[in-house]
């Protein structure tokens, strides 16, 4: 439940967060707010919920690339969202990024990609990422042309 709920937090911010790049006429400017003040948001939510920190051993043996590139995807797929929900909407953007998603997460999950537990890639699995395509595809229909 609480994972839907995330979802619909995220499709919901999205669209605000896409407007407020429309209103201000640049989707990077919007999405650049949106991560000032995830920022003060999650520094918040970490001192108020965190009992203890990482020893400096702990920091050190965090491998370089680690440390910047999530932030780099997260900018780019963030930035991505604000600027094509207001070309797409919100629902045709969603469906795609939500595509993506999951087949990334197959493939991750099938390779054990940054320690996951490994979950191969079996008949349903495939099943389910055709299925997910094909409704996609139908979710995103119009006049007989998918985007």
């Amino acid at each position: 439940m609480l994972a839907l709920v995330a979802g619909a937090a995220i499709a919901t911010q999205a669209t605000m967060n896409a407007q407020l790049g429309v209103l201000l006429k640049s989707s990077m400017l919007g999405t650049s707010i949106a991560f000032l003040f995830s920022f003060v948001f999650s520094v918040s939510a970490m001192l108020l919920s965190t009992k203890q920190y990482p020893q400096m051993g702990d920091v050190r043996s965090v491998p370089l690339y680690l440390w910047f590139s999530g932030g780099a995807l997260s900018a780019f797929g963030v930035g991505m969202f604000y600027y094509l929900i207001p070309k797409m909407g919100v629902g045709s953007m969603m469906s795609y990024a939500l595509s993506g998603q999951m087949l990334v997460a197959v493939i991750a999950s099938h390779f054990g990609w940054f320690s996951l537990p490994i979950k191969p890639i079996d008949m349903i699995k495939v099943f389910g990422s055709a299925s997910l395509i094909v409704g996609v595809l139908l979710l995103n229909w119009e006049s007989g042309n998918a985007h």
